[in-house]
């Protein structure tokens, strides 16, 4: 694959680079801000785009802001978000989001060298990746009013896959069981969220929002 790598710290982004060219992909610009990662996307157009979240000026979310303004740009570059925390607003917001080529990673997932070169090639195949950690994070919440209640704990396994943006495939592979079950546990969770079938909206997206709390 063709990259981008946005980050501010030399030494990560030269480890990033040096890792990703002996996978055998091509860096083709490596920049330390988001100013300059907008300039070098619309220059080389790559397939995925990996960025930092908080890089100069303000070291707050402009990795963040870069990478959104990317997905409405060019909706045909994916973007892997790598963060040392998890930005909640964002990290909803591109979960939530359709059309794939997203993923949103922990730093630390970096590390984990395996896991971080399959949620890249997962963003670079159209699919979306999602740090589990963030998930869990942003699902934390009181039961009391919870509609999820409802799920069977198998139930909530699989919505939990969804929200990492795991296919159905995906998620039969990561449970052990059958594409055919994960279908079935689904359509269940569709019914128990009473996500019914509407012209212009995913239910899989309804019920990851649901999960979120959105």
């Amino acid at each position: 694959m063709r990259l981008i790598v946005a980050e501010d710290s030399t030494l990560l982004r030269e480890g990033l680079i040096r890792l990703l060219a002996e996978e055998g992909h091509e860096v083709v610009a490596a920049v330390g801000t988001g100013v300059e990662l907008l300039a070098a996307t619309e220059k080389h157009v790559p397939d995925v785009v990996v960025t930092d979240v908080r890089m100069p000026p303000t070291h707050t979310d402009e990795g963040l802001r870069a990478a959104m303004e990317i997905r409405a740009r060019r909706p045909e570059v994916g973007v892997l978000v790598l963060s040392q925390y998890v930005e909640k607003r964002y990290a909803t917001e591109l979960i939530t989001s359709e059309g794939g080529r997203v993923g949103y990673l922990l730093k630390d997932r970096v590390a984990q060298v395996a896991e971080f070169l399959d949620a890249l090639d997962r963003v670079g195949r159209g699919e979306a990746a999602f740090d589990p950690e963030v998930v869990r994070r942003l699902l934390a919440r009181t039961t009391h009013t919870d509609p999820l209640t409802k799920l069977t704990a198998r139930e909530r396994e699989v919505l939990e896959k969804m929200a990492e943006g795991h296919t159905n495939a995906s998620v039969a592979a990561a449970l052990f069981v059958s594409q055919s079950a994960v279908e079935k546990h689904v359509n269940a969770i569709f019914d128990k969220l009473d996500l019914r079938h509407t012209a212009g909206y995913s239910r899989r997206v309804l019920a990851v929002l649901r999960y979120l709390g959105s």
